[in-house]
């Protein structure tokens, strides 16, 4: 039996992708409403380690958020 919470689990530090935007980008990252910009995810999707995974992640919940 799978969690219902699996979204919540999977994601270890809840804010590190936006504190990671905030510091590398300024408020340039962001949008109006306070939302990381789907270009800024795409570019840091490309880096090795953590801080690409926190961005594919982000863009895949993206796709989820549609449906």
């Amino acid at each position: 039996m799978s969690s219902d919470r699996w979204i919540q689990e999977a994601i270890k530090r809840p804010g590190a992708l936006r504190q990671y935007v905030k510091r590398k980008y300024g408020k340039k990252g962001f949008t109006e409403r306070g939302t990381i910009k789907v270009s800024v995810l795409r570019d840091l999707a490309n880096e090795p380690g953590k801080v690409g995974q926190r961005a594919r992640l982000a863009l895949t919940l993206r796709k989820l958020r549609k449906k």
